[in-house]
């Protein structure tokens, strides 16, 4: 059976809803990593002195880094299934649907190496390429086992990343040169090689995208109103547990807390990640709430933001060209002067402006540039109809 596009279907809201906002924390997210020429402190985060800074800092930490992008994983866990899905209803036979989410999955690795290259060094895009292989071979795993290697897997992320910060900064950057590294050529090269250790920052994702693999089974997503008390419950516990976890971390980068010893900074660091996939995950719950909420009231805000959500990747390449911009020191050099709550408007700002342009896009008829090119290349040459 020759692979299909399917049927045109009306796109769930969810997903989309919670792509397109997960795109303004990831904004906040990475933007910091872009500040340089000072001294570093906890977690490589630049000393601030302001106290705006410096608490703008806490609520980065504790609410948005290492909460972001477990939720983008679970997301995209839920898209592969359904594609799986879809290619399967539509009666493509299961070799030749999962040969077409592997063929994605490739050239997901080749976008994010070129977005490495050019761009930004800790790109998560390769990453999900190399978990969609993964996923495509969990196809048949079940559910149960699903869970139980998401809690194993949260264990290895303990470890991992609470070693990854155990040792007390030295005020120097100890990864991720290339921010600030005043040549462009030599930037370039560099982010390759960082790029390489970028899995070990966020190995969250895995149990995230297993969570989410078990999520899309059961269509909690697709049909959330059926599935209200599971998400509010997850909502509650998941956002409940990342405030808690990331707030000792957060308060240490904001200057207000100083974790003595090895052992207290690999726990504080491994709290921090472990809830982070319980923020992310609680993120996803909640804004599926909301759309069970808005219903089918779907005013040009919401709109708006969807259409983010349904252009994510476009949306997701348009950041990083607008923070090397503004923020790089071989352009206009922001970084070195801006401080996180001023590194954060434009962050939100430069969300804000993808929110706009990816409206504009739709009101127009159009998908996402990186999407089509994206589509075109895992379909051959056929326009893909199938949304994600």
């Amino acid at each position: 059976m020759a692979l299909t596009e399917g049927p045109v279907q009306v796109r769930e809201l969810a997903p989309d809803l919670a792509r397109g906002v997960m795109l303004a924390l990831i904004a906040v997210a990475n933007s910091v990593v872009y500040l340089y020429g000072r001294p570093y402190g906890a977690r490589q985060h630049i000393v601030e002195e302001g106290v705006l800074d410096r608490l703008v800092s806490v609520v980065d930490v504790a609410v948005v880094d290492g909460r972001a992008y477990p939720m983008f994983a679970a997301l995209f866990a839920y898209g592969v299934v359904r594609v799986f899905q879809r290619q399967r209803d539509a009666g493509v036979s299961e070799r030749d649907a999962k040969r077409l989410l592997r063929r994605r999955s490739r050239w997901l690795i080749v976008f994010g190496f070129v977005h490495v290259v050019v761009l930004f060094p800790g790109d998560v895009l390769g990453l999900y390429g190399v978990l969609g292989f993964v996923l495509v071979a969990l196809t048949g795993v079940k559910d149960r086992t699903l869970l139980v290697a998401a809690g194993l897997w949260s264990v290895l992320v303990a470890l991992v990343q609470g070693t990854a910060y155990m040792m007390p900064s030295d005020g120097t950057r100890s990864f991720f040169f290339s921010f600030e590294t005043t040549d462009a050529f030599e930037a370039m090269a560099l982010r390759p090689v960082e790029w390489l250790m970028t899995p070990f920052g966020m190995l969250g994702v895995g149990c995230a995208a297993l969570v989410g693999t078990w999520a899309a089974r059961r269509g909690v997503i697709s049909d959330p109103a059926r599935h209200r008390a599971l998400l509010s419950r997850t909502a509650t516990i998941g956002l409940t547990l990342a405030l808690l976890g990331g707030l000792p971390a957060g308060l240490a980068v904001g200057g207000f807390y100083t974790p003595t010893g090895a052992t207290m900074l690999w726990a504080t660091s491994a709290l921090h990640a472990v809830t982070g996939i319980a923020g992310g995950l609680g993120y996803a719950a909640l804004i599926g709430l909301v759309a069970v909420r808005i219903g089918d009231r779907r005013g040009p805000v919401v709109l708006a933001i969807t259409a983010c959500g349904e252009r994510s990747l476009s949306c997701y390449l348009f950041q990083s060209v607008v923070f090397v911009a503004l923020l790089s020191p071989y352009t206009l050099a922001l970084g070195k002067t801006a401080g996180t709550a001023e590194v954060a408007v434009i962050a939100l700002a430069t969300w804000l402006a993808s929110v706009l342009l990816a409206d504009l896009l739709r009101r127009n008829g159009k998908r996402g540039p990186a999407e089509v090119l994206l589509r075109r290349l895992t379909y051959g040459g056929r326009a893909a109809r199938i949304a994600r």
